[in-house]
């Protein structure tokens, strides 16, 4: 898929149908129609999508300028940490009735189309929900130039939907990575590369993620820093002890490996 990397100023829109894929995420785990019971919908909700996990794809597309969760947020209060830290602006839609749909996919389709009429450096836009009642919005999105990205989950993402966007990542691909290296993380880790090492963690999302983004493990070393800038604003390699960035790299060369490429040095994770 056609990306803007040397646009700095190309941007992300991203747009949560927050309750479609927290609805999927229950129903995937205690069994189909289990949400939909008016006992277990309308109470408050146990948190069981990956925020994080997300708001980080959405990075590597580009800086986000948006990020928007479409939802009946009185009852989604344990994920206020979690949407807090993934700086998501709530929009709160109450449903009409006990059985009615909150309209939170016509709410955010309309804010979608109107958002890239209005704002021309957006460049991606990601949508977060399996309906098939996004179809209209896609073709509105491709029609303006812009590059479409669609996130649901297997089970119940339409398929006519997913084939509409210009890519599509499955939920699981996404979070399912991530339980497993936590899950094989040995009990006693490299003196060399401590497993709570925050600069070596931030070099291996950005670099894990950048790569995924690319579809190749070798990614632009200047890029990297681009893409640790996205995932925490914050970030300084000098509170870990490293000069400047190039030095970190440098020194973390237990998680990457750098080879020379044709314009720029090229990174890649070590297994």
């Amino acid at each position: 898929m056609a990306r803007l990397d040397n646009e700095d100023n190309r941007s992300v829109a991203l747009y949560w149908d927050f309750e479609n894929l927290h609805a999927s995420l229950v129903e995937e785990r205690y069994g189909e129609g289990t949400y939909g019971k008016t006992d277990n919908r309308f109470k408050v909700q146990e948190p069981l999508v990956d925020v994080q996990a997300i708001v980080e794809l959405a990075s590597s597309f580009g800086p986000v300028a948006i990020n928007r969760g479409y939802c009946n947020w009185q009852f989604y209060g344990r994920y206020r940490d979690a949407l807090l830290q993934g700086a998501v602006e709530l929009i709160q839609l109450f449903p009409p009735g006990a059985s009615a749909k909150n309209g939170a996919d016509i709410k955010l389709c309309l804010d979608a189309v109107e958002d890239i009429q209005r704002f021309g450096h957006i460049a991606t836009v990601i949508i977060v929900g399996g309906d098939s009642d996004f179809m209209p919005v896609a073709q509105k999105i491709k029609a303006a130039g812009r590059a479409l990205v669609g996130i649901g989950t297997r089970r119940s993402t339409n398929r006519h939907w997913a084939k509409s966007c210009h890519e599509f990542r499955y939920y699981e691909n996404l979070v399912e990575p991530l339980a497993e290296a936590a899950r094989a993380e040995p009990e006693a880790p490299p003196a060399a590369v401590p497993a709570l090492d925050p600069a070596a963690e931030m070099l291996r999302r950005a670099v894990h993620l950048l790569a995924e983004t690319k579809g190749d493990p070798w990614v632009n070393k200047g890029a990297i820093f681009h893409m640790v800038k996205r995932l925490d604003p914050t970030f300084d390699p000098r509170e870990y002890g490293h000069a400047n960035f190039p030095a970190m790299v440098k020194a973390l060369d237990q998680v990457v490996e750098v080879r020379k490429g044709d314009s720029d040095q090229q990174v890649r994770l070590l297994p």
